[in-house]
């Protein structure tokens, strides 16, 4: 997360080539590839250092999140919108959260979901694809 929000930093004053050499250094360290120019919230954290996440650049992620290892939040082919997290989510490993989608405040995303719809706040998802099966839930009792 370091490396991202240096990258970031240099990414929004508008340096060049600092936030690609920082791209460079997660990529070579932690075998991921998480993009400075995503915008990732305070708090949010990666298990296990974030290991085989991919983030697409213009996912953006919400206040203290965690997010397990291999997720990927990515587009999908011949469509311009990419996922949105809300605030307070846990996305287990493995999960897959593809194209304009909305993850809800509060939400935990079951390991190996693959997200391609929208998810309401305080909710729990699992499956492929990917189906609500609880609501109202306290995320914080999953993790």
């Amino acid at each position: 997360m370091l490396l991202q929000r240096i990258g970031h930093f240099f990414y929004r004053s508008r340096i060049p080539i600092l936030p690609k050499l920082c791209n460079a250094l997660i990529r070579f360290i932690h075998n991921s590839a998480v993009f400075s120019e995503s915008k990732i919230g305070k708090g949010t954290t990666f298990a296990y250092g974030g290991i085989g996440v991919v983030i697409h650049k213009r996912s953006v992620i919400g206040e203290h999140c965690i997010i397990g290892s291999n997720v990927t939040l990515g587009g999908k082919s011949q469509s311009q919108g990419v996922p949105t997290i809300g605030n307070g989510c846990f996305i287990a490993t493995g999960a897959k959260i593809l194209g304009d989608v909305r993850i809800g405040n509060n939400c935990v995303i079951g390991a190996n979901a693959v997200v391609v719809s929208d998810i309401p706040n305080n909710c729990m998802a699992a499956g492929v694809p990917a189906q609500i099966i609880k609501r109202d839930i306290e995320p914080k009792d999953y993790y």
